[in-house]
């Protein structure tokens, strides 16, 4: 029998292959970019869209609010540095891990430890491409002179790994660290170690000193009474080609190239950039200096929305807008004195009591907006109590992960970003002061461990008088401000909240 030739059939199988191919790259490139971008000790009221009084505008952030959704019930799992950031990135409460009040310093070891998920090595999984740039925070394994590594020991707190290291000279900076961003799921990574006003003052390029900080600087800023303000850092080792005004532009710019990098690439990418502003050292460079009555606050604040408008034109211009989700939020409150707001007419921390550091809500109530065209309906808001904790999760369900391995700390707010539900069922969040002072919220409803403000405002641990409440209780719907305790009144509502306090301590 002649076997019969068709012309066509290889082209047929051709198309195929290519079809098949091509909706493999469409699946991997659908999943949207997702970019994180934390702002450092910026207030709820410095935005201008949040705060109709701010002194501060913000027309770049303004903007990227009204084109997403505005969460208005927003809260850092911490009000300070170092816990907050370990949530975003664990899911997870960081007085589960081994710090249980305070920040890192700039020589701690990892305080993620290998074994923890987080979200950037699950994305990793997922097929992204994940990097970190700007302020990490999270301790880092230096290798040392001896041939060993500067780690953390589980279960041990961070503080104890500290006495009698001597940073500088036991480190060899000419060799990688371990730990850090890459040890946390980040493929690529350009950061500053802690704080910037903590030594050492340098930048590591995949877990390597861009610079040895072979240089020293006196400080800046000292004096008791403007402690924490103006252009102020510590004492340490630094890098000599360091500019500590430099740092923010070139996070920035090393965000953007990172961004351009991936146009046209095959896989997503997940790019976590955790700004060091407007945290001290205020230091605005010259084209923002003089741009607001705040004073290098201000200007420094300026020069955050700057960065976010470069952030956003750069997805523009590269045709990637209408596929990225973009996070914009604060790590915790502004350091916002009340003579601050006295001098400036100006509440950083909108109409929240406390500032930075506080288990009341100037602590913790934080800016979060978020934005994904065409999927998340413009100008919108919600009333849900979230905490920073809940980005994992949302990740987690954007991408279809199984809801049994979810982390313990993180509820997914997928459904309230996508105009499905207005509300979802989750634990009272957990609210953590930088002395480690606990505080729970549940609905209307909040109860603070012990009196005083647990962080920077006076008074800050009090012991009670006799005569005087124990705890603190506060009804938010009608007391937002945190005026008046009402401890002896709802004996009930506190004995529920300290037993689901102790439930959630628990688990």
């Amino acid at each position: 029998m002649k076997k019969e030739f068709y012309p066509f059939a290889g082209i047929f199988v051709l198309i195929f292959f290519l079809n098949s191919c091509q909706t493999k790259d469409s699946n991997e490139t659908s999943k949207p970019n997702i970019v994180y971008i934390l702002a450092d000790d910026l207030g709820y009221g410095d935005i201008s869209s949040l705060n109709p009084d701010s002194k501060i505008q913000t027309p770049n952030i303004d903007k990227l609010a009204s084109e997403g959704m505005v969460f208005r019930d927003a809260h850092s799992n911490s009000s300070v540095c170092t816990p907050t950031r370990y949530g975003i990135l664990t899911g997870q409460y960081a007085w589960r891990s081994r710090i249980k009040s305070g920040v890192l310093l700039g020589y701690s070891p990892s305080l993620i430890e290998e074994s923890t998920p987080t979200v950037a090595a699950f994305l990793q999984q997922q097929g992204y491409t994940t990097a970190c740039i700007g302020k990490w925070h999270l301790g880092i394994d230096f290798k040392l002179k001896n041939g060993t590594y500067h780690s953390g020991t589980p279960g041990v707190d961070f503080t104890q790994e500290l006495r009698g290291f001597n940073g500088y000279e036991q480190i060899d900076f000419s060799k990688p660290a371990k730990g850090g961003p890459l040890g946390a799921g980040f493929e690529y990574s350009y950061i500053l170690p802690a704080s910037l006003d903590f030594e050492p003052y340098m930048y590591l390029e995949n877990n390597l000193a861009v610079e040895a900080p072979t240089d020293s600087t006196p400080g800046s800023a000292l004096d008791a009474e403007i402690y924490a303000t103006g252009a102020f850092w510590r004492p340490g080792r630094m890098a000599p080609s360091f500019s500590f005004e430099g740092v923010l532009p070139t996070f920035t710019n090393k965000a953007i190239s990172f961004i351009n990098r991936q146009k046209g690439a095959d896989s997503p990418f997940f790019l976590y950039f955790p700004m060091n502003a407007p945290h001290t050292p205020w230091v605005p460079t010259n084209e923002f200096k003089g741009t607001t009555e705040i004073d290098e606050y201000g200007d420094y604040v300026k020069e955050v929305d700057d960065q976010v408008r470069q952030i956003l034109e750069t997805l523009q211009k590269n045709g990637m807008e209408e596929n990225t989700i973009v996070f914009f939020t604060s790590d915790n409150g502004a350091y916002w004195r009340p003579e601050f707001i006295e001098k400036y007419n100006h509440r950083s921390n909108f109409t929240f009591r406390g500032m930075k550091s506080d288990a009341w809500e100037g602590g913790h109530h934080i800016p979060l907006m978020v934005k994904w065209p065409e999927k998340i309906e413009a100008g919108t808001f919600s009333n849900q109590t979230t905490s920073l904790t809940d980005f994992f999760d949302t990740v987690r369900e954007l991408l279809g992960a199984s809801a049994n391995e979810k982390p313990q700390d993180s509820f997914s707010l997928l459904s309230i970003l996508t105009g499905k539900q207005e509300s979802i069922q989750r634990a009272p969040v957990i609210h953590h002061s930088g002395s480690g002072k606990f505080a729970i919220r549940d609905g209307d409803w909040k109860l603070i461990e012990g009196l005083g403000s647990g962080g920077f405002s006076e008074p800050k641990n009090p012991k009670p008088q006799p005569d005087e409440p124990k705890d603190q209780l506060y009804n938010l719907k009608v007391d937002p401000a945190e005026k008046e305790n009402l401890y002896f009144s709802k004996p009930e509502k506190v004995e529920e909240l300290k037993t689901k306090l102790e439930e959630i301590k628990g688990y």
